[in-house]
C-alpha cells in the first residue's frame, strides 16, 4: 500500500506522506482548486505552457501555504525543465549560493537537490514522472520523461543527493508521483527496443501490446540499480492519461493542458 495521504488543503488536493520522513514536508498536486481557467483548470503549476502567469503565481503561492511554506515563496526554486539529466545542487545557505542555484536551474535543468531549510523546490508535470528523494539531511526533486528516464536522471540524483548529505543509497526514500500508465503510452518501435536494452523486458507492458512502455519500471529499476531498498520506493500508478479530471495530461488533452508538481522543502526546526 502507498504511505500517500490524499489531502485537501486550502482548498487543494495533495498526495503527501504524513510522516514528513527525515523532516521534508512533500507533496504531488492535483489539479483542482486553483485559479486558472479553461484548459489550464484550475491548479496549474506550470509557467511554460501558455495560461495567465499571474494564476500560475497564485496557485504557486496557494500550494506553498497548503504545505505551511508560504512565507517562503520567494526562495521557492524551479528549473527551466529541458528533458535532460543536469542536476542542481543548494547546499549552502548563503543569498549567493541560492542565487547561483536559481540561476543554474532557470538555465536547464530536470532535477534539484537540496540540503537547506525553508527552501521550497517545485517541478511541473503532466504524464512525465515526478520523482521526489528524501534522504537524511536533503531532499531532491526530479522530472523523468522518456529522456530523463533512459538517462537514469532517478540515479543520477540519487547520487548528487547522497555526496551532499552523506547519506547512504540504502538511507534514501523515494516517491514516484502521479505519470502516464504503460496501458496509455504506446511509443515506436525504435523506443521499445532503446528502454528494452537499458531496463530489459519487463519494460515494456506486453499485456497492452508490443509497444506499451512502462516508465514507471524503468525509474524503479534505474533507482534500486543505485542501491535504494526497493522497499524504501513508493509509487502512485494513477495513470495521468486516464485520470484528467484529477492530473493533467499531455498527450490525452492533445498537448493542451496545465501542469501538476511534484514539491518538497524542509522546515526549520
Amino acid at each position: 500500500m502507498c504511505a500517500l495521504n490524499r489531502q485537501c488543503l486550502h482548498g487543494v488536493t495533495l498526495l503527501m506522506d504524513p510522516e514528513v520522513p527525515c523532516g521534508v514536508t512533500l507533496a504531488f498536486t492535483e489539479r483542482t482548486g486553483g485559479f486558472s481557467k479553461g484548459e489550464f483548470a484550475s491548479l496549474n503549476l506550470g509557467s511554460r505552457c501558455g495560461d495567465n502567469l499571474q494564476h500560475v503565481q497564485k496557485n504557486r503561492q496557494l500550494v506553498l501555504e497548503a504545505l505551511g511554506a508560504g512565507e517562503y515563496f520567494s526562495r521557492l526554486l524551479i528549473p527551466h525543465q529541458v528533458h535532460g539529466s543536469t542536476v542542481v545542487c543548494l547546499s549552502s545557505d548563503t543569498s549567493e549560493a541560492f542565487e547561483q542555484a536559481k540561476t543554474e536551474a532557470e538555465a536547464g535543468a530536470d532535477a534539484i537537490v537540496c540540503t537547506v531549510k525553508n527552501t521550497p523546490v517545485l517541478l511541473a508535470f503532466a504524464d512525465c514522472v515526478p520523482v521526489i528523494l528524501v534522504a537524511p539531511g536533503g531532499f531532491a526533486v526530479a522530472h523523468s520523461g522518456w529522456k530523463g528516464t533512459i538517462a537514469r536522471i532517478s540515479a543520477c540524483t540519487t547520487e548528487a543527493l547522497c555526496q551532499a548529505t552523506g547519506a547512504k543509497p540504502s538511507e534514501v526514500k523515494a516517491y514516484i508521483g502521479p505519470h502516464i500508465g504503460s496501458a496509455d503510452y504506446e511509443v515506436s518501435s525504435e523506443l521499445i527496443q532503446m528502454f528494452s536494452q537499458e531496463f530489459g523486458p519487463n519494460v515494456v507492458d506486453r499485456a497492452s501490446g508490443e509497444r506499451y512502455l512502462d516508465l514507471g519500471y524503468a525509474v524503479r529499476a534505474a533507482l534500486i540499480d543505485a542501491g535504494v531498498r526497493e522497499s524504501a520506493i513508493e509509487e502512485i500508478t494513477d495513470s495521468t492519461a486516464s485520470t484528467t479530471e484529477r492530473f493533467f495530461s499531455y498527450r490525452a488533452e492533445h498537448g493542451k493542458c496545465g501542469r501538476h508538481a511534484a514539491v518538497a522543502y524542509m522546515a526549520a526546526k
